[in-house]
C-alpha cells in the first residue's frame, strides 16, 4: 500500500513538472533540509516568475514516552512525509514567500503499554495483571493526505547566487490520530478476555484524545540550496 501511494505521489509530481509553462524561468535547484520534519531533500522548479514548486521527502525517527489515564506507553515512531508545495513570492525579487500544498503523511508510531511496578494495568476503571493480559501493543497513525500552510524566507532560484539559504515556518494539518490497540496473550476465561476487549476499546479512545496535540504538527525547517 505504501508503495502504491509513493508511486501516486511521484506521478503527481511528474505531471505537475510537465505542465511548467515555457515562459517560466529556466533552471532548478536542490535543497538539503533539517528541522522538525527531520532530514529532507527537495527539488525546486520555477512555475511562474513569482511561483516555485517544491517537491521532496523528509524522514525523522522519533521515540518518546506518554502517559494516558493510568497507563504508560512507549511510542516508537517514524515521521515520513512527501511534500508537494508551492512557494509564492508576494513581491518580485523578495525573499519572503507564502507556502501552501499537500503532504503525503506516512507518520506512524508503534505503541507498547508498560505495566506498573506491581505488574498491573488499569483500563477503563478495571485492573488486569500481565499474567492474564499478556502484552498490549498497537499503533498510532494519521490521515495520509495532509494540507500544509506556512511562510518562509529565501529563494532557491535566486538569480544572483547558486547557493542560498531558506527558512520555513508552518504547520501540517494531519487531523485526529487513529489508535489501534491489541492485547496479545489473554490466558484467563472468555468472560474476562471479552471484558478486556471492551476496556481496551475505551483505552483506544482515551489514548487518541491524549495524543491529539499532534493534529496540527508544527514545521520549523532550514535548508541550503544549490541551483543549476
Amino acid at each position: 500500500m505504501a508503495r502504491k501511494h509513493s508511486f501516486f505521489a511521484l506521478a503527481l509530481v511528474a505531471g505537475m513538472a510537465a505542465q511548467i509553462p515555457a515562459q517560466a524561468q529556466v533552471g532548478a535547484a536542490v535543497t538539503a533540509d533539517l528541522g522538525t520534519t527531520g532530514a529532507g531533500l527537495h527539488l525546486v522548479v520555477p512555475m511562474e516568475s513569482t511561483l516555485n514548486g517544491r517537491f521532496g521527502a523528509n524522514y525523522l525517527q522519533h521515540d518518546f514516552d506518554k502517559r494516558s489515564g493510568q497507563v504508560d506507553y512507549k511510542l516508537d515512531g517514524k515521521l515520513a512525509t512527501f511534500d508537494v508545495l508551492f512557494d509564492w513570492y508576494v513581491m518580485s525579487g523578495s525573499s519572503f514567500h507564502l507556502t501552501g500544498g499537500l503532504v503525503y503523511n506516512g507518520t506512524k508510531f508503534k505503541a507498547t503499554a508498560v505495566p506498573g511496578p506491581d505488574g498491573k494495568f488499569s483500563f477503563n476503571g478495571n485492573t488486569y495483571t500481565t499474567a492474564n493480559l499478556g502484552v498490549l501493543k498497537g499503533d498510532v497513525s494519521f490521515r495520509r493526505a495532509a494540507p500544509y500552510l506556512g511562510i518562509g524566507w529565501g529563494n532557491a532560484l535566486a538569480p544572483n547566487s547558486r547557493w542560498n539559504f531558506i527558512a520555513d515556518i508552518g504547520a501540517i494539518f494531519q487531523g485526529r490520530p487513529k489508535v489501534n490497540l491489541i492485547p496479545l496473550g489473554c490466558t484467563t476465561s472468555n468472560t474476562v478476555c471479552g471484558k478486556l476487549a471492551t476496556d481496551v476499546a475505551a483505552e483506544e479512545v482515551r489514548l487518541a484524545e491524549d495524543v491529539s496535540d499532534f493534529k496540527v504538527y508544527p514545521v520549523l525547517r532550514a535548508a541550503i540550496s544549490y541551483s543549476f
